[in-house]
């Protein structure tokens, strides 16, 4: 079920893939989305839309349990992100904060563009590559509604995920041996989103 389309080049990057689409063998690999999603909400760096992907090119039958699984970590983390900032907002909040912005300008300009859009603010990052976990644990610190936080993150991580699954779950045949074998390239678009969110969050206004 897991066999991957690996060409004879075994590099790091496709060495890593097969390794993490083997997840979807194993019971294991349920809890590590789980635990995946729920660190990305707060303070781990690398989305977990990459082991979503690689579970439902295993076993594309089980996509709908893999979303749930991956949205409830998610809006869980995003909860405990909220309990960062707003419990421990000098000592581990703010220090978490700086990693991504060490002159606290970007801080300034997400205070204000908070500010002006508040809920529709974390839905949009809950859906897009902008860091997530950056308004999860601001909205701690400025003491924003937890149950609307909840609610956005519902919204804006299920679409996400669900939207991501369904997607392999329809198309996954077709396009995971284009996906194999152009890795490189897909592993350089998906960082580049990645740095992509950081740049935007840099830059509001």
């Amino acid at each position: 079920m897991t066999a991957a389309f690996i060409p004879k080049r075994q590099n790091i990057i496709r060495r890593l893939y097969a390794w993490t689409i083997s997840w979807a063998d194993h019971k294991a690999g349920t809890h590590a989305l789980f635990w995946i999603a729920f660190a990305e909400s707060s303070f781990f760096p690398i989305p977990p839309d990459v082991l979503l992907i690689a579970l439902c090119f295993g076993a594309r039958e089980r996509w709908l349990k893999y979303a749930l699984v991956c949205t409830a970590g998610s809006v869980l983390g995003g909860i405990a992100g909220w309990g960062i900032g707003c419990g421990l907002r000098d000592t581990v909040a703010l220090p978490l904060l700086s990693l991504f912005d060490p002159n606290g300008h970007t801080r300034e300009k997400i205070e204000v563009w908070y500010t002006a859009y508040g809920f529709w603010g974390i839905l949009i990052a809950a859906i897009t590559p902008i860091p997530y976990k950056v308004f999860t644990v601001f909205s701690g610190i400025m003491n924003y509604s937890l149950p609307l936080l909840i609610v956005a993150s519902i919204l804006g991580r299920g679409f996400r995920f669900f939207f991501v699954a369904w997607l392999i779950k329809l198309f996954g045949d077709r396009v995971r041996p284009f996906i194999e074998k152009h890795l490189e390239w897909c592993f350089v678009i998906g960082t580049t989103l990645l740095i992509g969110g950081f740049v935007i969050i840099k830059y509001l206004r």
